[in-house]
């Protein structure tokens, strides 16, 4: 029985095709910049995504770590959102590492922050208070797709108080597949989010499916502070153009079907409306949001993971379930963790 993993888009496996790459792939010293694998990748997302160049990293976390780096220095702070990865999710590495001091927001029920919220978190120039630089945002976030107005407005308002912008764009594809009309180009849909930003890190190991890798994209004299960044944190790699190579095959071939996954996503929460004790969040991309009743009782909550598991279906979570669909689950797994859930609360 074939598992159906739908704990996150990171568990995803390479192609064939993929595998070919990698081993076909041009190597060189990436620390001494010659590897020609890597060095085309960087300039070839760098254009698709309108920057002057890129960084490839080991992380995603790595890559938000390095650009808030680049743009803040100890004792300056960053505005974020209370559930943006860099703040909750990074091992608090902006304060722990950079000195950065991260201002949280909370969110709108849309995934943004208000703009009202934002002007009030600049502090002034005065001794008292860490100098506000940097606004980050994240696209998508939770699964949730920012709106264009919304990010023009929000990094307007940044830019006209002198702070400069990031945006985590770790599924920045899945946002512009979301937005890319039919027959339209989805390099299209992400240059309208990233134009907006000083810098954007893209993930390839999530719904791109790549086993390893991100890029950090900004202006030149920004790629170049986040360099010594990546070295001062252990990510000088050598021969690293193996993994640069399936990051580009991703990126060539990966991208326009994240759609099939926007499917899957949606196939699965039509699957689970109206199931008793379950409320289901209508997705806007590849994830899927479901809280089980609190009435129903932690064991029985916690009960449905392992029943789950026993089908051949994983999930994470408790009373907030998160599924998550990419490239190695198809409608037929998606049928089948439908019928696993169901089964539990004996539709």
């Amino acid at each position: 029985m074939k598992l159906v993993d739908l704990r996150s888009d990171t568990v995803t496996r390479p192609t064939a095709a993929m595998r070919e790459a990698m081993a076909a792939a041009a190597l060189g010293d990436d620390v001494f910049g010659d590897d020609p694998s890597v060095n085309a990748l960087q300039q070839d997302l760098a254009a698709r995504l309108g920057f002057e160049a890129a960084l490839f990293m080991a992380s995603g976390t790595q890559g938000n770590l390095c650009g808030l780096m680049s743009h803040c220095g100890r004792g300056d702070e960053y505005i974020v959102g209370q559930l943006a990865h860099t703040y909750r999710y990074e091992g608090g590495g902006a304060a722990v590492l950079g000195s950065i001091q991260p201002q949280p927001l909370a969110h709108a029920a849309d995934g943004t922050l208000p703009l009202a919220e934002i002007r009030a978190a600049i502090k002034p120039d005065d001794a008292h208070f860490a100098r506000t630089r940097l606004l980050a945002l994240e696209n998508t976030l939770g699964g949730k797709v920012m709106p264009l107005a919304y990010l023009e407005a929000a990094t307007g308002l940044a830019r006209a108080h002198g702070l400069a912008t990031h945006l985590d764009g770790a599924r920045l594809f899945n946002a512009a597949v979301a937005g890319t009309p039919a027959g339209g180009d989805p390099f299209d849909a992400a240059r309208a989010i990233t134009r907006h930003f000083d810098s954007v890190s893209v993930c390839f190991s999530k719904g791109l499916g790549a086993p390893v890798g991100s890029m950090l994209c900004g202006s030149r004299a920004l790629i170049e502070r986040a360099r010594r960044h990546r070295k001062m944190l252990g990510g000088g790699m050598r021969q690293v153009g193996l993994l640069a190579a399936a990051a580009h095959h991703a990126l060539d071939h990966h991208v326009a079907r994240l759609a099939d996954d926007h499917a899957n996503a949606a196939r699965l929460a039509a699957g689970l409306a109206g199931l008793p004790g379950l409320t289901v969040e209508a997705p806007q991309t590849n994830i899927v949001f479901a809280d089980v009743a609190p009435e129903l009782g932690a064991a029985r909550a916690a009960g449905l993971l392992a029943h789950l598991q026993a089908q051949g279906v994983l999930a994470t979570g408790l009373y907030r379930l998160r599924f998550v669909t990419h490239l190695d689950v198809d409608a037929e797994g998606i049928d089948r963790a439908i019928a696993a859930i169901r089964s539990y609360f004996g539709d």
